[in-house]
């Protein structure tokens, strides 16, 4: 009976990862060779006995998706960033670094992520309005419905209704779905050579900065729903391995996600199964003939959720509330100069005003 219970866990998480999936197609990165990426998840989740299992995570995707100006930037932010994120956990400074920076910084980073979801919601809501509106507008009524009934799979019931409402609305508009989706053939893997410019460099330190915020937070949150103790140094690296693998032969990211794996009688081994089962999905080219079905912006109902509903309100609140001097204008600035630029400057701005608050004594 666990063990179903430790299957029922991992297909949840399935079903909430495959739409992210498509979304990551949006962006050109390929399905097969993120198969990669799940697969050293898997396997270093059970060798570490660790219980936050990596998965397709929309803020990373949509943040390098939008930074950079082609799939070739993109695929070199997200192999730098987990090339950053490698060293960061290996030699133990993400603790470091996180402990400078405080509460306030990371969780407004978190925050003004947040904001570059929604705006990316509406976004896609331009390109199709039909599909994007009934996307938002089944997710709003959807989520509030689960957030009564069963808040712990509330976004697993939201993202996968949204989906199937807005697609079935598309193909009864008699839309045409699927044209831009790139079939792949399985085992197809091919090496990117990555470029470097001053936009990679900015989208590669961007990724770093939102994979510290939310190693910390989706790691936490998911090692606490079965009290599991959560090693963030070893999640940082094998999630920034997976993320430099993936990338190097055209893979989308993979990262840390608030896995309901966690809360399953045997988490680890539920979360290896989740990680397995996708990438044998991603593995036989099945993510693309999905998407022949759905249209890209059914997921900005998801998206919509996930940034206004979820994570502004929560880690905005814990930005906030911090006690440290001037941790109000800290996360304020913070939380803006992400939503505007990117997480890297956001840090930096906020890292930058606490240091001068510290050494004026000036608390505004």
């Amino acid at each position: 009976m666990e063990f179903l219970q430790d299957i029922l866990a991992a297909i949840g998480v399935v079903l909430n990862g495959i739409p992210q999936g498509l979304l990551a197609l949006v962006y050109g990165f390929a399905s097969v060779p993120t198969a990669l990426g799940f697969a050293i998840g898997a396997v270093a989740c059970g060798a570490l006995n660790s219980v936050a299992p990596i998965s397709f995570q929309a803020e990373t995707i949509v943040m390098a998706g939008s930074m950079g100006k082609n799939r070739r930037e993109r695929l070199s932010m997200v192999m730098f960033g987990g090339l950053i994120m490698v060293v960061l956990g290996l030699t133990g400074a993400l603790s470091a670094i996180t402990g400078f920076a405080g509460d306030a910084i990371v969780h407004a980073m978190m925050a003004g992520v947040g904001f570059v979801l929604v705006k990316t919601a509406f976004g896609m809501v331009k390109e199709n309005q039909l599909v994007g509106w009934v996307s938002v507008a089944s997710a709003v009524v959807i989520y509030l419905i689960a957030e009564f009934l069963d808040p712990s799979n509330a976004l697993v019931y939201t993202i996968v209704g949204s989906l199937v409402i807005s697609s079935v609305t598309a193909k009864c508009a008699k839309q045409k779905l699927g044209e831009n989706v790139i079939q792949e053939k399985m085992c197809r893997l091919k090496l990117e050579k990555p470029t470097v410019n001053l936009s990679v460099v900015r989208g590669a330190l961007s990724l770093a900065c939102l994979t510290i915020g939310a190693n910390i937070a989706f790691g936490n949150i998911t090692s606490n729903m079965g009290g599991g103790n959560l090693n963030v140094d070893h999640l940082t690296v094998y999630s920034g391995i997976a993320d430099a693998v993936s990338s190097l032969f055209g893979g989308g990211p993979v990262e840390a996600i608030i896995s309901a794996t966690g809360a399953a009688p045997h988490a680890v081994l539920s979360g290896v199964i989740m990680m397995a089962v996708m990438a044998l999905i991603l593995f036989f080219g099945l993510l693309p003939k999905i998407g022949k079905f759905v249209p890209s912006q059914s997921i900005a109902g998801f998206l919509f959720i996930l940034g206004a509903f979820v994570t502004i309100p929560s880690d905005g609140a814990a930005a906030f509330a911090t006690a440290e001097a001037g941790g109000s204008i800290i996360a304020a600035v913070t939380m803006s100069v992400t939503a505007v630029f990117d997480p890297f400057f956001g840090m930096l701005a906020g890292i930058a005003l606490k240091i001068f608050i510290g050494l004026t004594g000036i608390t505004l």
